[in-house]
């Protein structure tokens, strides 16, 4: 006997609570697999797709495209069993009954669970399942697929077009009586243009803006500047890349930047901390997964390097060039940007000179990697053209004290402008 399964938006890790749905990949009355994907949501820290739980027919779809989501709060309901042709037709009232109620045992993907009974659901258990008229949750109209797509192709709000379909639903014959009706384009644009405009505050953003406010206000911020010449660096950097090493490997200053903050930490655990404010304890991690701050179309995130204490500059390299081209792709999963113990924000590459960042949140330092000028500089003795940079670090003064920064700071500095000392000490 066919039974309906509401799968609920899965924690995602990360003690994320909630997701915004971007697409849906399934229709209602779609065939679906166990483990076939079946919407596209954004959460605070990256965008992924959900597998289904269930193999059966897509019987509602709860969430509209851009809604933001609980975890817990069910998004889709799958009849599971049962003969194919019942499960081309969207169930009445009666026949949706809660998965929780059924004793049938279903494949479910490892990870995902069966909503349970205590499951946060809007409306409550009490509310009539939403497949029994033509609007789902949050009033998203029932039609397939093409029709879906030739509104969405003709920017047409399905909720604003009547629907005349047997079922209820909105078919291609309403969506072009409604085109027929509509205003000019002329007529649609206003006589007066806005001069503002306004963006939801969701996704990354949300979360970016989330968590510097609460680095901001809760790490007591202390930022120190030194500036450096960094031309042996450079030279040093020319001759690697020449070498049968570096020959498959794009190597740039940012590597050997990382390198430095890596040998510095050896000495300055205190910059490799974090402070739990519940067990009123200082936590020093014995591990560096070393985060790089990285602009992306989906806005400020910042991927890590695990282990990057164990890694060599090769390997640096190369890691550093996956992480910002993943992240670039807007493809950076949670688990890349999890964990970080300390972060790099190179706003060089944009022409700036230097900067005062504020912390990652859970980490108790981040550097900031200055442009590279060529300047009148002192040289053994003498005026002389060098390559400078300027490094900047924010720390949290809670986890370490003023001569631990300055010393820290001070290291990476000594590590950039004479390299063979990062390279004895690495």
């Amino acid at each position: 006997m066919p039974t309906i399964q509401s799968f609920p938006l899965p924690d995602l890790g990360e003690g994320l609570t909630e997701a915004d749905l971007l697409t849906w990949l399934v229709a209602v009355g779609d065939t679906i697999e166990l483990n076939q994907n079946i919407a596209e949501v954004e959460t605070a820290k990256a965008a992924v797709e959900l597998p289904s739980p269930f193999a059966g027919v897509v019987v509602a779809l709860h969430v509209s495209e851009g809604d933001t989501v609980e975890v817990g709060v069910p998004i889709i309901d799958i009849r599971v069993g049962g003969d194919s042709e019942d499960d081309t037709a969207v169930p009445g009232v009666e026949e949706a009954s809660p998965a929780e109620d059924s004793d049938e045992r279903v494949p479910v993907l490892v990870g995902y669970g069966v909503a349970k009974e205590g499951s946060s659901r809007r409306g409550g258990r009490g509310t009539p399942p939403v497949t029994a008229s033509p609007n789902g949750q949050n009033g998203k109209p029932l039609a397939a697929p093409p029709v879906r797509k030739m509104a969405k192709d003709n920017a047409v709000d399905l909720a604003e077009v009547p629907a005349t379909g047997a079922r209820g639903d909105v078919t291609r014959e309403d969506v072009e009586s409604y085109l027929q009706g509509e205003p000019t384009a002329a007529e649609q644009v206003p006589q007066r243009r806005g001069r503002e405009e306004r963006t939801p505050i969701k996704g990354v953003r949300k979360h970016t803006a989330d968590a510097m406010v609460r680095s901001a206000f809760t790490a007591p911020h202390v930022t120190e500047f030194v500036t450096v010449d960094v031309t042996e660096t450079l030279e040093l950097l020319d001759s690697l890349r020449a070498s049968d090493h570096f020959t498959d490997v794009r190597l740039t200053p940012l590597a050997l930047v990382s390198k430095a903050v890596l040998v510095a930490l050896k000495s300055n655990p205190s910059l490799n901390s974090s402070w739990d404010e519940a067990a009123q304890e200082i936590v020093t991690k014995h591990y560096v997964n070393l985060g790089i701050a990285a602009a992306t179309p989906r806005g400020l995130m910042v991927p890590n390097i695990k282990d990057a204490h164990e890694l060599s500059l090769v390997d640096i390299a190369r890691a550093l060039a996956d992480l910002t081209r993943t992240a670039k792709e807007g493809k950076s999963s949670p688990a890349d940007l999890a964990d970080g113990t300390i972060t790099i924000t190179n706003v060089g590459v944009f022409g700036v000179d230097a900067g005062t960042p504020i912390l990652n949140p859970g980490e108790a330092a981040i550097l900031c990697f200055g442009s590279i000028r060529r300047m009148p500089w002192e040289h053994e003795g003498a005026i002389a053209l060098r390559s400078v940079t300027t490094l900047s670090l924010s720390f949290d003064h809670r986890l370490v004290d003023g001569q631990q920064g300055s010393q820290f700071l001070a290291l990476v500095g000594r590590l950039l402008s004479s390299p063979m000392d990062m390279i004895a000490l690495s």
